[in-house]
């Protein structure tokens, strides 16, 4: 046996180098410069905007300037009323906040040594007791915004906050395991690795699902700045790119996507390689902001056009960014990646589709919230008369 000057520590060091820095770092820099110009521009001219605007509204000179509302202050006794399917939206909140922190506590954790990266097979382990064990916020989450819609079946809202994800993630998994035992490969999931997943749902997460669904059910409702009218106001005729909610839904999921297109070829990269990725963080910080910004001026303005159905195109504006990043992962599985068989290409796209429903759910919740609290502090500038 040769002996290696390599020492025993340093085994790994060859597969954890990241070695074209320049390259890397350029793109996250860039887009990361792009997000906090356009942040102080939006920031600047929609405060501006609004300061003017509220300040004209809540000392006007006459009693007719008082009357002369328009935009978004017409809508002030609709905002708020409650969403078409809001028990659905409010479960996909719940889970999107278990997804938030779930990828906050495998950051930080990460970062102070607690979870080692380089072990694949126990970071993905990690990932999921962090799941199962944030189902408390989770199911806390969905409990205070359904008892703001006056929601009644708290129960079966419960049970689909902690089995709708999983159920589908679950699903996804058992697929990719079919294929791999009909095509004869190796690797499958063990089945008593699936019934550990299944135990860890049964015993921990639907548990303090249920426990944080029953505390936040408990606690007061969040207080109605206004209470919606009884019959809800017409709204106004919109121009034709305004019609379609898919048209503006779309085109604002399209932002995020673009300004961390430079860092996806590096990602999927690395991801794809025998390499390992630790910026994955900057890049979601990136996402979260421009997703923040976008959503929040999106839903600004459907306030001005006096159309107040914001709740789910906020979360669908948001989330739909993830629709760009399965486009993205399919157009580099054609032509960067050369794989034939079938069981790999199963592999990539069921764990693509995965990653995509996270992103989604957890960037839709992100953008929602924005705008819940931006509407929150829009109309409690203002007097109500």
């Amino acid at each position: 046996m040769q002996e290696s000057d390599i020492k025993w520590a340093s085994r790994w060091d060859t597969y954890l180098l990241i070695d074209d820095d320049q390259i890397h770092w350029f793109p996250i820099v860039n887009s990361l410069m792009n997000v906090l110009i356009v942040l102080a521009v939006v920031a600047a001219g929609v405060s501006a905007t609004l300061y003017r605007t509220i300040s004209n509204y809540n000392q006007p000179g006459t009693l007719e300037e008082a009357n002369e509302a328009t935009g978004w202050q017409l809508v002030h006794t609709d905002v708020f009323r409650p969403p078409v399917n809001s028990e659905l939206l409010c479960v996909s909140v719940g889970t999107g906040f278990q997804i938030f922190g779930m990828i906050v506590l495998t950051v930080l954790f990460g970062s102070l040594g607690f979870i080692s990266t380089s072990n694949t097979g126990g970071l993905m382990t990690d990932v999921i007791l962090l799941w199962a064990v944030l189902g408390f916020d989770g199911g806390f989450s969905m409990a205070r915004l359904y008892k703001t819609f006056q929601g009644s079946e708290w129960i079966k809202t419960t049970l689909k906050t902690a089995s709708m994800f999983p159920g589908l993630v679950f699903s996804i998994l058992v697929v990719l395991n079919v294929v791999k035992w009909s095509d004869g490969s190796w690797g499958p999931v063990p089945l008593v690795d699936m019934f550990v997943l299944a135990v860890l749902w049964f015993a921990i997460s639907l548990p303090l699902v249920s426990l944080g669904s029953y505390i936040g059910f408990k606690l007061p409702k969040i207080k109605d700045l206004v209470i919606p009218n009884e019959i809800p106001r017409e709204i106004p005729e919109q121009s034709w790119y305004n019609k379609s909610s898919f048209f503006s839904i779309m085109m604002g999921g399209i932002i995020p996507f673009v300004v961390v297109f430079n860092v996806l070829f590096p990602t999927l990269t690395f991801i794809t390689s025998p390499k390992f990725y630790y910026i994955i963080g900057l890049v979601l910080v990136v996402l979260i902001m421009t997703s923040v910004e976008v959503t929040i001026l999106l839903c600004y303005i459907q306030l001005c056009r006096e159309d107040y159905l914001w709740w789910w195109r906020s979360y669908l504006t948001a989330g739909s960014s993830a629709f760009y990043l399965f486009t993205y992962a399919t157009f580099y599985y054609f032509t960067k990646l050369n794989i034939t068989e079938l069981v790999p290409s199963a592999l990539y796209f069921g764990y693509m589709l995965i990653a995509c429903l996270a992103l989604f759910v957890f960037t839709g919740t992100i953008g929602f919230w924005a705008c819940f609290m931006f509407t929150r502090l829009l109309y409690s500038s203002v007097k109500i008369v």
